[in-house]
């Protein structure tokens, strides 16, 4: 109790000695403030203006400085953020390309675009999950195709196009795309991509949608694309069960944002063979396939009444489609890039670290923070990955890994010791190369842990990253040993 009287006494004490210091010295101030002002108008006009113009230069140059070290810089938003068109999507390749990332992809879409362009047809996408009679409802619409149908189902393994004229004489493309949710790798892909480069399209189902399937529909509705959702095999359900199946997609629609009309929901039947039991002349009955007509009229209704909206242009939605499909490739090379670049950022900054260490008389773990190493690799990383972060937050980082590497320093001598034991005959310089390889692996660590912090947030969190370092420096140790050794080992031979 009475230790705690005495900390509330001292407390009180402090309070009245600053605020002693602090009336002290802006009364000092005030004072000096005054005359400084009166001499000046006193004297010359000129030199009051001088003196005030090199105090406006010096406060301007302190705000700067304050903020260029505290406040945090804003990020400019990132190019795929921008309205999407071809003007600047093409400059987002060309830019790309001029730092060294790979846009064969995203300019293989452009150039896709321009040719389906030049044909001038109408591309339109029979999609769905597998086995829901894609194929055969294109054959029932182009009887001539020669579209293979496995009663077995997942027919089609590629993207292909039949040409087809609606009564209006409009040239369109069918095109039958891998039915998604197959075991094969990589169809669901190609058929999403296909479907996104369509006009229109078809979205092909033979019952209330799946999970899987409200999630390939909520995708095409985030690029724009006019969908209708064909309910196949209605023949095998009633009127009323009918019915209530389209009132139902057409709720599902409704639920996921998009904004289908009542003809955009139909229900069809592709038709085909179907079994029957005959009785013959003789009495005796025989099983026997006869062809069921397709019934697909509502369904071309449906097409014919999408092509003939002029409300939004269809080319105009199948390029800003396209033009957002190249913009996610470049993105991924662009991610690909930066993994790329900063796996050679992190090798050169652990070189030199190697190399510091080596040539240091008593090396510590000072130099992730004071070492222009560290800094320096910080800043790229960051620049790499459009990070602006303050100064002190660059230091915060490096502070924190300090502690950290401290801490793991005996393990990482340790895991060095034993990586060079795979080099023979290294002789009596173990020691030092020990420790260049621990401080190289330390390097190693804390870059890897910016990268995966930067990757995920888009920015430098010290504290995160910090973390990150912490959790991941053993697993980095252990996976970077050997390339490690043999860095410092070449070093030293060099």
């Amino acid at each position: 109790m009475k230790l705690d009287r005495f900390i509330r006494v001292a407390i009180a004490v402090v309070i009245g000695l600053a605020f002693v210091v602090a009336t002290g010295a802006l009364l000092f101030i005030t004072e000096s403030a005054l005359n400084v002002w009166d001499r000046l108008r006193a004297g010359p006009a000129m030199i009051l203006y001088a003196y005030v113009a090199v105090m406006v230069v010096l406060a301007v140059a302190a705000v700067w400085l304050v903020w260029r070290l505290v406040v945090k810089k804003n990020v400019e938003p990132t190019k795929a953020r921008k309205p999407l068109s071809k003007k600047n999507i093409k400059q987002r390749i060309r830019e790309a390309g001029e730092a060294g990332v790979d846009t064969s992809d995203a300019q293989a879409e452009l150039q896709d675009l321009a040719a389906r362009q030049a044909a001038g047809a109408v591309h339109l996408c029979f999609f769905g999950e597998i086995s829901a009679g894609k194929s055969s409802l294109i054959k029932a619409l182009v009887p001539e195709a020669n579209v293979v149908i496995d009663v077995v189902g997942g027919s089609t393994d590629d993207v292909r196009h039949y040409r087809w004229r609606n009564d209006a004489g409009t040239e369109i493309l069918l095109t039958d795309v891998p039915g998604t949710g197959g075991h094969e790798e990589g169809l669901d892909e190609l058929a999403t991509e296909e479907a996104k480069r369509s006009h229109l399209v078809l979205f092909v189902c033979d019952s209330d949608l799946t999970r899987a399937e409200l999630a390939a529909i909520k995708s095409l509705l985030a690029f724009d694309k006019p969908i209708v959702v064909v309910l196949n095999k209605a023949d095998r359900y009633s009127e009323d069960e009918q019915a209530a199946l389209l009132q139902k997609l057409l709720q599902r629609i409704d639920e996921l944002g998009g904004k289908a009309q009542r003809d955009h929901v139909v229900a069809v039947s592709a038709g085909g063979e179907t079994e029957v039991i005959e009785r013959r002349a003789d009495g005796n009955e025989a099983a026997v396939r006869r062809d069921r007509p397709a019934d697909i009229g509502v369904l071309v209704i449906a097409i014919n009444r999408l092509l003939g909206d002029d409300s939004q242009p269809l080319d105009a939605r199948r390029e800003r489609a396209v033009f957002q499909i190249a913009a996610d490739k470049l993105e991924a090379a662009e991610g690909e890039y930066r993994l790329q670049r900063s796996e050679q950022i992190i090798r050169s900054a652990t070189r030199k670290a190697v190399i510091g260490a080596m040539a240091a008389v008593s090396p510590g773990t000072d130099i992730l923070v004071q070492g222009y190493i560290g800094t320096t690799m910080t800043q790229e990383l960051c620049s790499l990955f459009g990070a602006a972060p303050r100064d002190l937050d660059i230091e915060e980082f490096l502070s924190m890994g300090q502690s950290r590497a401290g801490r793991a320093l005996p393990l990482s001598m340790a895991v060095a010791g034993n990586g060079l034991k795979a080099f023979p005959g290294i002789g009596t310089v173990v020691g030092g190369l020990a420790h260049a390889v621990a401080y190289g692996l330390i390097f190693d660590a804390l870059g890897r842990s910016l990268v995966l912090t930067l990757t995920r947030h888009g920015e430098l969190i010290p504290g995160t990253a910090a973390k990150a370092f912490e959790e991941g420096i053993s697993e980095h140790l252990e996976a970077g040993v050997r390339r490690i050794a043999k860095m410092a080992l070449d070093e030293k031979r060099d």
